[in-house]
């Protein structure tokens, strides 16, 4: 398939950052390549979104789903190539991490009601559908050999069992988990700790990511039949959606295009396959869905074809 790339070339800072890295193979120490990247930090959304993370770990949480948290900001600002040593960020990562005990997992104000398990109080805890969101950022900052980050992962990665990564959740919150069968992995849960393991090449070789990897793809193969922890993959699944934040076709491939044994998969190529059929006749891809706190972002029109949307696309089509 084309990649436009001349006209991801035309687009912010940012999105020419990445394509001259993740599509065209460019050296950080490019002259073009620092250039963009110059340019990024200064771009007023991306500067914007780093002096949103002062506040860090801002208002409990209180829905996963809520778009604007400062978990999935700052793990899209890692995913555009903010980094351990730009402005504030070591001060933000230090801030994060000062927050994770004795097992490494980042605590962020959390409140689940009565009705779903919890306290109904706000309590400082970790879900599985958040601390690998947290930690996958930091890694991918280059905060991945920090010993808080490493003690983090390991915990984090012995919650798996033979199908994938159930819900899990901090001693602190008691016996609460989600609304599935215990004996299901959660798919959300699975797909952020694929994600966050892919950044540290030990742990893609583990058992655990082994387990994970086949618990996503019996997932799609099961999909008309069985909806584990409520999470279907019918038709707002197959909408491609920008940033990465919850359980989606993109999403999903974007953590197993990171691990050779899925790539090899007809299960995974099937789910290649449509997402090839998205692209118009140029390569371009266009948002299908859009979360209403992105919606001053280029990547929330969907009746335009999206640059980041496409990049992320084509980069996945590229591992695969």
């Amino acid at each position: 398939m084309r990649i436009p790339i001349d006209w991801l070339l035309q687009g912010s800072a940012w999105i020419r950052y990445r394509t001259r890295i993740d599509l065209l193979g460019e050296k950080e120490t490019a002259s073009g390549v620092l250039s963009e990247r110059k340019e990024m930090l200064r771009d007023p959304q991306i500067a914007g979104l780093i002096c949103s993370l002062d506040h860090w770990p801002g208002p409990p949480i209180k829905n996963h789903k809520q778009a604007d948290l400062l978990s999935y900001k700052l793990s899209f600002l890692s995913e555009v190539g903010v980094r351990r040593g730009d402005p504030k960020m070591d001060g933000i990562a230090r801030k994060i991490m000062k927050q994770a005990p004795a097992d490494g997992i980042p605590r962020i104000p959390i409140l689940i009601p009565k009705a779903f398990g919890g306290s109904g109080k706000v309590e400082c805890a970790w879900v599985l559908c958040d601390a690998p969101v947290v930690l996958y950022a930091l890694a991918r900052m280059g905060y991945g050999e920090n010993p808080s980050v490493r003690k983090g992962m390991a915990a984090l990665s012995g919650f798996s069992r033979e199908n994938g990564w159930p819900c899990a959740a901090a001693p602190e919150l008691g016996k609460f988990r989600g609304p599935g069968r215990k004996d299901d992995p959660c798919p959300l849960a699975n797909l952020l700790m694929l994600k966050a393991l892919a950044e540290d090449k030990k742990l893609t070789k583990s058992a655990a990511a082994r387990n994970g990897v086949e618990g996503a793809l019996a997932l799609w193969a099961s999909r008309k039949t069985h909806k584990a922890y409520l999470f279907g993959m019918g038709t707002d699944f197959l909408k491609l959606k920008a940033p990465f934040i919850w359980y989606d076709l993109l999403h999903e491939l974007e953590a197993l295009s990171r691990y050779p044994a899925a790539r090899q998969d007809h299960r995974f190529l099937q789910m290649i396959r449509l997402l090839e059929s998205k692209a118009d006749r140029e390569g371009r891809f266009y948002p299908e869905s859009v979360w209403l706190a992105w919606k001053d972002w280029e990547f929330s029109r969907k009746k335009e074809p999206s640059r980041w949307v496409t990049l992320l696309a084509h980069g996945i089509l590229q591992r695969s």
